[in-house]
């Protein structure tokens, strides 16, 4: 006889159980060799060894069919509960481009040639820069990598910030406190994270620390282990800010740095230290930079034109384009 305990990850266990327990006791009518004792997101396995790892197999693609398609039917229970090899129902949980299954069924995967590149580089490189214009999925990708090494139990907490710099407004007129004044800087993050992640779950994460979403000045004197760090919108990092974040690097972390040099908000007379970045780390081993384009947009396709329409107008008035934009752009 053994006796092993479970918890739930990643899914409500409300939603596993089932009104008024309907679902549990389905299961629990399944197996009636061992014990299930549930209690909140933890269940407890009574029985003979064998039965007991096989129950257990079979939770966890319950729990895996939960997760990725958002509902789960007395015909599922049974037929994975039941299944005795890997059925074509079951083959259907393991598509190998799927980072991420978000909420309601979400699938999200990289949807071009350079996202696929960018998720290639990360699991090969330790540090990964991803270059382009607006709307090509740089942050999102990213945000779903950082959450797959989290369910992955590759990183121990996730880390997201970004440069605090106004868009031709100022932060010391917008009401509330520090955080409230912060929090529209870092709507594009947690608007991802919403994407991928149950809302309790989401919160759970954030109040004890496993995820992190905080502005740049934050990261100062910090050392980030065991963490996926995603610096966002890292042209509007000044040259002594960036290297600051580079140099935070600790030990088994994963960093990306995203960012679009077409859209630099420094002052005139603070240039960014994106540019300067990508010439003086092009060739170090270990960084890797992957270069996305108008073809990799994934919102309205009236995006795709704009960027070609903003890209023409610079490329026709050399003296309009913004200083601090290195001279070779041709990967953008």
């Amino acid at each position: 006889m053994s006796e092993q305990i479970v918890q739930v990850e990643n899914v409500n266990p409300n939603d596993l159980y089932g009104a008024n327990d309907q679902h549990l006791t389905m299961i629990k009518n399944l197996f009636p060799k061992i014990k299930i004792i549930a209690r909140g997101d933890f269940i407890k396995v009574i029985g003979k060894d064998e039965e007991v790892e096989y129950f257990i197999n079979r939770l966890n693609l319950l729990t895996l069919h939960l997760e990725r398609y958002g509902n789960i039917t007395s015909k599922v229970i049974e037929e994975v509960m039941l299944c005795a090899g890997e059925s074509d129902f079951l083959k259907n949980l393991n598509d190998s481009e799927v980072l991420v299954y978000g909420r309601n069924g979400l699938q999200i995967k990289p949807m071009t040639v350079n996202q696929k590149l960018l998720v290639k580089s990360c699991e090969e490189k330790d540090m990964v820069f991803a270059i382009g214009p607006a709307g090509t999925g740089k942050t999102y990708t990213a945000v779903a990598l950082a959450v797959r090494a989290l369910k992955n139990k590759e990183v121990r907490r996730i880390i997201l910030t970004r440069p605090a710099v106004e868009a031709g407004e100022n932060l010391g007129f917008l009401p509330g406190d520090l955080k409230e004044k912060l929090d529209p800087y870092l709507q594009p993050l947690y608007d991802a994270l919403r994407d991928m992640l149950p809302q309790s779950k989401l919160q759970g994460y954030m109040e004890d620390g496993t995820i992190e979403i905080a502005p740049l000045a934050f990261m100062r004197g910090r050392t980030l282990d065991h963490a996926f760090v995603i610096l966002d919108e890292a042209q509007n990092a000044t040259r002594s800010q960036l290297k600051m974040f580079l140099t935070r690097m600790g030990r088994s972390a994963k960093f990306v740095i995203t960012g679009d040099i077409t859209q630099i908000d420094l002052p005139k007379n603070q240039p960014s230290g994106l540019p300067q970045a990508m010439e003086v780390l092009k060739d170090v081993k270990g960084i890797d930079f992957i270069y996305l384009n108008e073809k990799d947009v994934v919102r309205h396709k009236l995006v795709t034109d704009i960027v070609n329409a903003y890209k023409r107008y610079y490329s026709d008035n050399d003296n309009e384009t913004v200083s601090s934009q290195p001279t070779d752009v041709s990967g953008i």
